[in-house]
């Protein structure tokens, strides 16, 4: 049984190097243009030396100092979210989790769309005396929210947007 397999095996390998060989044979080399206007002859190499312009530059961003950040929570064990502003500088909290937010920027309106904030996060211990524990500390970015994405099992937190005021919250009473 085990010389059978070998047989087998020993032959798919010839086999498949045979047809390779016999790929590589039948493939064609196409000589490249010379007649380019862009190509010029390199005497010392006999080879053609193509000449291509530069890459355009990166396009500078600019983006505004926002002082305000919306951010949006999930509490996974509860399964509800909640969306929350912060000034730049406040610390806020959500469920165990203490937020300080130390920039805000946005793009202005004539570039693609984006906001990105700074935020230290840290889960706030329940035992007295302890230290907080940092979980995420870096830029969060609104178009990409997995890009820098904090990793708590019980949170999860991202930015949603950068403005420039704080919105007052409605009274919901009947006049």
């Amino acid at each position: 049984m085990k010389k059978i397999v070998r047989a087998l095996l020993l032959g798919a390998c010839v086999g498949a190097a045979a047809v390779a060989t016999a790929q590589d044979a039948t493939v064609p080399t196409v000589p490249e243009p010379s007649s380019a206007p862009d190509v010029q002859q390199d005497p010392a190499a006999g080879a053609p030396a193509v000449q291509r312009p530069a890459p355009p530059p990166a396009p500078q961003r600019s983006f505004e100092a926002m002082p305000v950040v919306v951010l949006q929570g999930l509490d996974k064990v509860t399964a509800r979210t909640s969306t929350f502003e912060a000034k730049v500088g406040d610390m806020v909290q959500f469920g165990q989790l203490s937020i300080q937010v130390k920039a805000c920027r946005k793009a202005p309106p004539i570039d693609p769309p984006e906001s990105a904030a700074f935020l230290d996060i840290a889960e706030i211990p329940t035992t007295a005396g302890a230290a907080p524990v940092p979980v995420f500390v870096g830029w969060m970015f609104a178009s990409s929210p997995a890009l820098s994405a904090m990793e708590h099992p019980v949170y999860d937190i991202w930015v949603k947007d950068c403005k420039k005021s704080e919105t007052k919250a409605r009274s919901s009473s009947k006049q």
